[in-house]
């Protein structure tokens, strides 16, 4: 037997064992996802619209699913949804560099399979509401528009990654779907949504920060500045403000967004967190409050989500461009 022989009874033999646990993800079929456990589907989380959507499994069946549990800022989300008899998808190990892999997609209702290797592990990219999603693997299958979301799987048919984001000249990033992987599905499946802190603001890059502040005759300081503020955010609350500049929180200079983001993820159980605020020229220290926001209901999509082929931002996003957090 060739090699190509090979390949192609490895092919086969990935759909016929993924084929029918593999599903297409809305009306026109945006997305892709499968299934992980009995009653269960799991999708990226920005292949949402509203908090229910229709699913349609390989035999053309089509059922209305409910959001079990949703990691927006992850992007993952899984679905309640009548499975029938459709077997869930073996976990395998994350895939490492040089691995042949098979990615998996329903988008658009059509069932492909291709074939590509693992040329990269540790990447990074921005999920649709802007929060970094560190140690994905990049990989060369060839995905069709509405194949995100579904599963990257090694030769014998065992999910190693999810599929996520397009990142251009034939490159794919996948969630690896290693321990930790496993478990945050598990928890979404029983229904604990991840909620991760948000200030509720629109802020640009220091970059755009210092030439703004330079244009109107202020004294050159280090900061992200705020572009926007959320009614009823955090922010708001606290009284941040459109055009206050944030130079540290928690006591962490403020470089970039991802600083922010570390900044409130070191928190732990805390509710406050300090934040240094420039007004003009005047600094000022301020408590921003999560107690009340711990309440809300997180919510699966954002007005910034990605095309329907599941393409996210680019893993460095434009400095002058906002960000939200």
């Amino acid at each position: 037997m060739t090699i190509i022989d090979e390949l192609s009874s490895a092919a086969r033999t990935v759909a016929d064992a993924v084929g029918p646990a593999t599903v297409s993800i809305g009306r026109a079929g945006r997305g892709t996802g499968f299934v992980v456990a009995p009653g269960k589907v799991l999708t990226n989380a920005h292949n949402l619209r509203d908090h229910t959507t229709s699913v349609t499994f390989a035999d053309g069946r089509t059922e209305q699913a409910a959001v079990a549990g949703v990691d927006p800022d992850g992007d993952l989300v899984v679905l309640d949804v009548d499975t029938a008899d459709v077997a869930a998808l073996a976990w395998g190990e994350a895939a490492p560099a040089a691995d042949v892999i098979f990615a998996v997609g329903r988008g658009g209702h059509r069932f492909r399979v291709s074939l590509g290797l693992v040329s990269g592990t540790e990447r990074a990219f921005r999920g649709p509401r802007g929060r970094r999603i560190n140690g994905s693997i990049e990989h060369t299958a060839a995905l069709a528009r509405g194949s995100s979301g579904g599963p990257v799987v090694d030769q014998q048919g065992r999910v190693v990654g999810v599929n996520t984001s397009r990142v251009g000249d034939g490159f794919y990033l996948a969630q690896p779907a290693d321990a930790e992987f496993q478990a945050r599905v598990a928890a979404l499946a029983a229904g604990r949504s991840v909620v991760r802190r948000s200030l509720g603001v629109a802020i640009a890059p220091a970059k755009v920060a210092r030439k703004l502040r330079a244009s109107v005759g202020l004294s050159e300081r280090d900061g992200l500045l705020v572009r926007g503020v959320e009614a009823g955010s955090p922010a708001d609350r606290s009284g941040i403000d459109q055009g206050d500049l944030l130079v540290a929180a928690g006591g962490t200079p403020l470089t970039s967004v991802d600083d922010v983001h570390t900044a409130l993820d070191a928190l732990g159980e805390a509710d406050t967190i300090e934040v240094t605020v420039v007004r003009g020229d005047e600094e000022r220290t301020v408590t921003v409050s999560f107690a009340e926001a711990a309440a809300d209901e997180p919510q699966a999509t954002s007005d910034d989500a990605p095309d329907p082929d599941g393409t996210s931002a680019p893993v460095e996003p434009a400095e002058d461009l906002p960000t939200s957090d």
